[in-house]
Parts: structure tokens; sequence; C-alpha cells
């Protein structure tokens, strides 16, 4: 099979989540571990970092393994889903895996498929470990896809375990509390390994802690040694200055990463780096400052507060959740705070989109679209919702064609967001 084809059998063979939603969330670790162990379990073959989280995730993954791979260290990175490209997922050192890996690989676990029957993810997870530790890499970061503890990549014995932060997203698999989505995320825990916590809260800081004492875990809370105390996203780039808590000293940052929300997931960042330094790491501080500065270069990220025109400015962010849009709507505010806000807006089915839709200003210009996956929310029925919350404009079934009318109304100083799903920034065709 040629590439296209190889990629098309496995969006048509296996059930994904990306595309149907809860139907393909499997809710224990067999099948992974049945093709890992058909392979030789290969995640053992080399060092990991597990990253979990609710928001920040795959920046801060992709922040960590920016400064690993600009420090020297060989590093494959593993995220999740793709924006454009199914080799966004398995990256070494920036570049997507090669296509004719995927092609053998696929044809090579053909009879496998038909007797584990795993889902995209399980079988894309067991890709990602096989070709880490084909080509060798020092160190690989490792995403995990919905939650934690029954995720796909727990599995691993990482050096570092990372949780960013816990919100509301995907209620209906992870629970209905803070609490109980923090124990998830807080699955992926390991005896005796370090784990940083970014975001701290009330509500799920006990979670972490009985979690991390019962694996005898040191846990490092970043929010309680780093702080953000000053911020000024400036063109492509975010000035940061943050705060060291135990000595007073301040780190002067400059991140490619420019959404005011990596202030959090910087503070987690740098935490993170300690660990890794006191467990043997050379992470020198010019090259983390350099690797800072490139992370989209050196790692491919991407629909992160992404400028993709001028006159009228237009940006795109996979934000979809209500603590995710609440720091994009946040940052819209300061950033512009003169300017008319035209706002393209698709979601999937299973986001809580009543409350993420009350979260936006009634006087801004509305375009509802869809993503053309299964999962999506059809813009007829996302429009009719708005209307409910107050919030009028047209519908389009093509993001695109959204886009184009709000560029036609759009005055040269106004500002055209797009979010509210990774599917819809994914069928963008410009930038």
């Amino acid at each position: 099979m040629t590439y296209p084809e190889t990629l098309d059998f496995l969006y048509a063979q296996l059930p994904m989540f990306t595309r149907i939603g809860a139907a393909a969330y499997k809710e224990d670790l067999h099948n992974t571990i049945a093709l890992c162990d058909a392979l030789g379990n290969p995640q053992q073959k080399f060092k990991t970092i597990h990253v979990a989280g609710t928001n920040g995730k795959g920046s801060t993954s992709h922040m960590l393994a920016a400064i690993l791979q600009e420090s020297g260290y060989k590093t494959g990175l593993y995220t999740s889903p793709h924006i454009k490209d199914f080799g966004e997922r398995i990256r070494i050192n920036g570049q997507m895996i090669d296509p004719d890996f995927v092609i053998d690989f696929v044809e090579s676990i053909r009879e496998l498929l038909v007797t584990v029957q795993p889902s995209f993810f399980e079988l894309t997870v067991a890709m990602a470990f096989e070709y880490f530790a084909k080509e060798k890499v020092d160190i690989a970061v490792i995403e995990t896809g919905l939650g934690g503890r029954l995720d796909s990549t727990n599995i691993i014995k990482p050096v570092l375990s990372v949780i960013t932060n816990i919100g509301y997203d995907h209620m209906n698999l992870l629970g209905n509390t803070l609490p109980e989505i923090a124990s998830q995320k807080a699955g992926i825990i390991k005896k005796d390994t370090p784990v940083v916590i970014g975001e701290l809260l009330p509500e799920t800081m006990p979670v972490f802690v009985k979690e991390a004492n019962k694996k005898e875990a040191p846990v490092y809370f970043a929010q309680s040694r780093f702080i953000t105390e000053y911020l000024e996203p400036t063109g492509n780039l975010l000035f940061c200055n943050v705060k060291d808590l135990d000595d007073g000293s301040f780190e002067k940052l400059r991140l490619d990463l420019n959404g005011i929300y990596q202030a959090k997931n910087i503070c987690t960042v740098l935490m993170t780096v300690e660990i890794l330094r006191k467990k043997g790491y050379h992470l020198p501080e010019e090259k983390m400052h350099t690797a800072l500065e490139n992370v989209k270069g050196l790692t491919g990220l991407s629909g992160r507060w992404d400028i993709l025109q001028n006159r009228p400015t237009i940006i795109q962010d996979v934000a979809h959740n209500t603590d995710g849009i609440s720091l994009v709507l946040q940052q819209l505010k300061h950033n512009y705070p003169q300017s008319n806000i035209h706002f393209v807006l698709g979601f999937v089915k299973d986001k809580d989109v009543e409350h993420v839709l009350e979260l936006f200003p009634k006087d801004a210009q509305y375009y509802f679209t869809n993503a053309h996956i299964p999962r999506a929310l059809p813009f007829s029925e996302l429009q009719q919702t708005a209307a409910s919350k107050g919030l009028q404009g047209n519908g389009f079934d093509n993001v695109n064609d959204a886009i184009a009318m709000a560029k036609k109304n759009a005055a040269d100083n106004d500002v055209i967001m797009i979010c509210g799903s990774f599917f819809i920034i994914g069928e963008i065709e410009m930038g």
C-alpha cells in the first residue's frame, strides 16, 4: 500500500476517538499491552517523560521536547490529535515519522490487528514506541490522549511524570467533578517516580498527594516554586519574567508560543527542567532559552495562538473547552481592546457547548461552522444553541467559507478568531 492508502486503511478499519468519540474509547490497557508484547515491548528500550492534563499538555510536551532536543538529546515526541498530517503525532527531533515506516509497520501487524482489534489510538501508541526504539532515541516525551489511568500510553515507566492542570473536559468518560477527573489523570503517577503538578487547585491537591504517597512518588507543585510576574505578548513572541520563589531570582524568557495561557505552562516546564537536571540531564540555560524561543520551528507545534494574517488579524487556536476558551477571550481583550472581533466557531458533539458559549461576548460577530468528521456538531445545531445564548451569526458547512465571509465583513483593524476544535483548525486552507 502507499502511505495515503495505509492511512485510509487505519482510519477505516480502526475505531478512532477523534472521529467518532466515546465509542472508540477502551477502558483498559489490554490491547496496548498485547500489541507491545507482540513487538517485544519497545517502550522499555528508551527513557520517557509522561505528560497528562486537561489543557496545556501539548504545549508543555513540545516545550520539553524542544529543550531536550536543543540540549543535544535525540528526542522522540508523541502527541495527539494531529492537525494536518498523521505524522505530526510521532516525531524525532521535530521530524515527522518516516512514511515508509508507517507502511511497513501496518503491513507487518495486519494479522495481529485481526486478533487484537485495537483502536486507532492504541495502534498509533504502539507504532510510536516501536519507531522510537528502532531509531534509538535518548528520551521521548509522551503525551496522554485522554485521562491517564486507562490511557493507552500508560504502560511506560517514565523517569518523570507531569500533570499540567485539571479542568472540565471529557466528563462523559472521566467524571463530573474535578477530583474525579484528577483521579484519572493521577493514574500516570508511578512508584518512586517524581511527578510535577502544574496548576494547583484546592479540590485536586488531596487527590495528587494521596496518589503520590501511595506510590512513594516525590511530588513537586510548580505553582509553589515558580510564578510569572511579568507577561507581555509582543508580535509573535511572549515576553515573561518567571520568579523562583526559593531564591527570588528571575528567568527572563521569550516564548514563540505567545498565548498568555503559556504563563502557567512555563512554570510547569521550569519545574520539570530542574528535576531532570537533578537526574543528570545536561540542560544548559542558554539552550533552554533558545529552545523556548523556537519551539514551533524545533518541534512543528501549531494551533496555539497562530497569527495567520494581518489587516485584518486572523488567529487560529485549538482551544475547545471552558478553561481554554476563557483564556483566549482574555488575551483578545488584552491584545485588541479596541477591535471588533469576528468569531469563527466549530465544536464536536461531546463538548459542553452550552457552558462554553456563555463565555462569548454578545456584541461580536459570529460565523458557525463544522468539521467534516462524524463527531462534529452540525453548524445548524451550534447556531441554534448560540442563538439561545444571545449570539447571532450565519452558518457555514465549510470553515474556509466562514473565514471568507468574515474577511469580507472585517475592517483592517478587526480580528478574526478561529477556535473551538482541533478539527476546524485542521481544515483551514491558509497559514
